[in-house]
């Protein structure tokens, strides 16, 4: 907690001050371009990887960066995508998913899952993740097929989110755009999927 705490007092002391209009301006409303739909994973931070700041990105996220399809039922990932397409009016959409992610291991190692069945719920929905495994990648190593099944599980969750009425019908209009990341925390490198080709690519090369 003391660690918390003097960030606070850093921030305070030496961010605050000068953001303070930017930050007035944001504590009455935010127009934010990019909705981004990632994993709850600690070592996942957009605002580093990205270069954004306060009000740039509207962030969800949760374990394995899924878009359930719930039919009648209510949860907080798409009720957060209908907001942000329908009022925030985002311009973007972005599914990362990235290296290394536990809740894919657990879906390759369902075992581990017995005193958790709501995780075991919860990962019900990466299960086309393994219909959309792509090529082993030798640059991943001995994690090569954990990495395919977790760039499979973002195309899997991009065609969940594609399928959203609202996004439906915001990509039918013309205003929202839809893509799909991979980001490898040991590189520091994003993998952007094409549709196209139905392969993933850096997004800087």
């Amino acid at each position: 907690m003391d660690r918390l705490i003097e960030g606070h007092k850093r921030f305070l002391a030496e961010v605050f001050p000068g953001k303070r209009k930017q930050f007035r301006l944001l504590a009455e409303m935010h127009a934010p371009e990019w909705l981004f739909i990632t994993c709850s994973d600690s070592r996942v931070l957009p605002d580093m990887f990205l270069g954004t700041g306060p009000g740039d990105l509207f962030i969800t996220r949760n374990a394995g960066n899924v878009v359930p399809i719930t039919g009648q039922d209510v949860d907080g990932v798409t009720a957060t995508i209908e907001y942000a397409v329908e009022i925030l009016k985002v311009k973007e959409a972005i599914l990362c998913g990235h290296s290394d992610c536990g809740a894919l291991k657990a879906a390759l190692n369902p075992d581990g899952l017995e005193d958790m069945p709501k995780a075991r719920r919860w990962l019900s929905h990466t299960e086309a993740a393994f219909f959309h495994r792509q090529p082993l990648d030798p640059a991943d190593g001995e994690g090569a097929e954990l990495a395919s099944l977790i760039r499979g599980n973002v195309v899997a969750q991009l065609l969940n989110l594609r399928v959203q009425p609202c996004v439906q019908k915001a990509q039918a209009a013309g205003r929202l755009t839809v893509r799909g990341w991979y980001y490898d925390i040991l590189s520091g490198r994003i993998e952007q999927y094409d549709e196209g080709i139905r392969r993933f690519l850096q997004l800087v090369r």
